[in-house]
């Protein structure tokens, strides 16, 4: 037996004469007289044949599932679903992608709302999975905890992903050939996981450890590893002591919480995606979080992490020297985290890392305050007559501080890769990829396809590439995304023509359209929003609801 206190869900669903059935249809899928009297956990599954970051989660909420049965809750798996990025880049298929974010954090109250679940366990792999569950969870406000699915162990050579995305470019560019192109895709993604560099996968699995919603470590294990799935069975136990403790989300996930969290994806280079996401789930949560709020935390956090894309090591080399764990606790005994902010532990973060040992000598993975990568944040918030609402850049340093040059517009992501591998695209051009906002194309498509053909053409640090679209957390190169207000809804990049002078400043976080306001005045008069791409379906229900890129791109606002 169990304290009622712990099912204040489950209770209205199957406690009295009322509920039989509702009793009748449980039996069913295999609930004993004992059953009824314990709290309700759903699992929810974001497993898929889709794509390999979710193929083994089947396995892991099985595992999450024998954790709560022990101890002394109720286990339920429900799946939800997942897209791949790393399939559907470059296609029309990828408008799907953000949209999946809002679909999964749906699901997942729809059917633990529907269900009487008293609390919950989420395991994602692919990008949008994370910030769908934790914005699932944070609606609810239930007992939960968010598990990683882990991430993929290196290809051949030391490939991943982002390695088979700029063969295409070095293809185009004539510095490989088409075997060396096939070998890189058969060998390149080994198996089950998320992709391995810190892409966004990574940057949003350590982001949620640091906002304190996962188990120490668990967004630092490799997919396929004995550690992974303790991670999951240690998750269903400790959500039935959140349900004795009654900690919900919304104690874990404060305004102190959210810092930590910014602070860890600066000190790992993080995706920009981060940016999106974190705002979308502190507004789940009702937490004023602002484009401003990472500005302002960045002037103070450096770049430590040598990862993928801008850097030479992958997650899993990261897993083997300690995980994220050393460099929080690098970073709180810096005085830049807020060590009394609870976690699902239930004590902590101060306390979860009191008995944290450092990095071992001589890793140069992760490096010292004295001597960052970056002495303050790679993630640049960018303002200007060009994107008044914020536009989001991702500067390491390593592709220069400062751009110039002219504009090459396109409209879409398709016609701008086209001009990359055809040879339109040359030094000195500042692309303009517009109509691809989350109300333009909508979805907000990442720009992975064009980025890694920059990169993969010797052009990384002779072309700049400006967007209302955003990036994968694979992108690298002198890149700006997230430009608000976006083209669709007549933003400044809606008036850009070719040969226009563009500047990008990341010191004075600046961009500028070099264009005379009685020219841009005029440009305007004349503007008119392109047809609605979609008039039906989900894409079509998304960007009637979705709000800006500069807050979160969310759908319930």
């Amino acid at each position: 037996m169990t304290d009622d206190t712990m099912r204040k869900y489950s209770s209205q669903v199957v406690d009295g004469v009322a509920a039989t059935p509702a009793r009748a249809m449980l039996r069913a899928v295999g609930f004993t007289d004992d059953d009824f009297t314990k709290p309700q956990v759903g699992i929810a599954s974001t497993w898929a044949n889709v794509t390999p970051c979710n193929m083994h989660i089947n396995k892991l909420a099985e595992d999450a599932g024998r954790g709560v049965d022990a101890s002394g809750g109720k286990s339920v798996i429900f799946n939800t679903i997942t897209i791949s990025d790393g399939i559907a880049n470059g296609t029309e298929g990828m408008k799907y992608s953000l949209v999946s974010r809002e679909v999964i954090a749906d699901s997942i109250e729809t059917v633990a709302g529907c269900e009487g679940f008293d609390g919950l366990v989420a395991i994602g792999g692919c990008d949008k999975n994370m910030p769908g569950c934790l914005i699932g969870m944070a609606r609810l406000n239930r007992p939960s905890i968010f598990v990683y699915g882990g991430t993929i162990k290196p290809g051949a050579n030391h490939t991943d992903i982002i390695s088979v995305f700029e063969a295409v470019g070095q293809h185009a560019k004539g510095d490989i050939d088409l075997v060396e192109v096939q070998q890189i895709e058969e060998t390149a993604i080994p198996g089950p996981g998320s992709c391995g560099g810190m892409y966004t996968a990574n940057t949003m699995a350590s982001a949620i450890e640091a906002l304190g919603m996962s188990l120490p470590g668990s967004s630092a294990q490799n997919a396929v590893s004995l550690d992974k799935s303790e991670d999951c069975i240690n998750a269903g136990r400790q959500v039935l002591e959140l349900l004795r403790q009654d900690i919900k989300p919304s104690d874990i996930m404060t305004r102190k919480a959210f810092e930590n969290a910014i602070r860890v994806v600066i000190a790992l280079a993080g995706s920009t995606n981060a940016v999106l996401h974190l705002l979308g789930m502190a507004h789940a949560v009702g937490v004023d979080l602002s484009l401003d709020d990472f500005t302002e935390l960045g002037k103070t956090t450096p770049v430590l992490a040598d990862l993928r894309p801008s850097g030479q090591y992958m997650m899993s080399e990261l897993v083997a020297i300690g995980g994220i764990q050393p460099l929080m606790k690098r970073l709180l005994d810096a005085g830049l985290l807020h060590g009394d902010t609870l976690t699902v532990t239930g004590r902590t973060l101060a306390e979860n890392l009191a008995d944290v040992q450092d990095y071992p000598e001589g890793q140069d993975i992760i490096r010292p305050f004295s001597n960052p990568v970056k002495p303050n944040s790679h993630l640049v918030i960018l303002h200007g007559n060009l994107s008044p609402e914020g536009a989001v850049a991702k500067i390491t340093g390593k592709e220069g501080l400062h751009f110039k040059g002219t504009a090459r517009v396109y409209h879409g992501e398709e016609a701008a890769l086209t001009g990359i591998l055809g040879g339109e695209v040359v030094a000195g051009d500042v692309l303009v990829i517009r109509y691809e906002g989350p109300k333009g194309g909508p979805g907000m498509r990442e720009m992975l396809s064009p980025t890694s053909a920059i990169m993969g053409k010797g052009l990384g640090k002779e072309v700049a590439l400006i967007t209302d679209g955003r990036f994968s957390g694979g992108s690298h190169g002198f890149v700006v995304g997230h430009i608000t207000p976006e083209a669709y809804e007549g933003g400044p990049i809606a008036l850009v023509e070719d040969g226009d002078p563009i500047s990008i400043d990341a010191e004075s976080r600046q961009i500028t359209l070099d264009v005379g306001e009685d020219v841009l005045a005029e440009r305007r008069r004349r503007w008119k929003r392109p047809p609605a791409n979609y008039t039906r379906g989900v894409l079509a229900k998304y960007a009637k609801l979705v709000s800006s890129a500069s807050e979160g791109a969310v759908t319930d606002k």
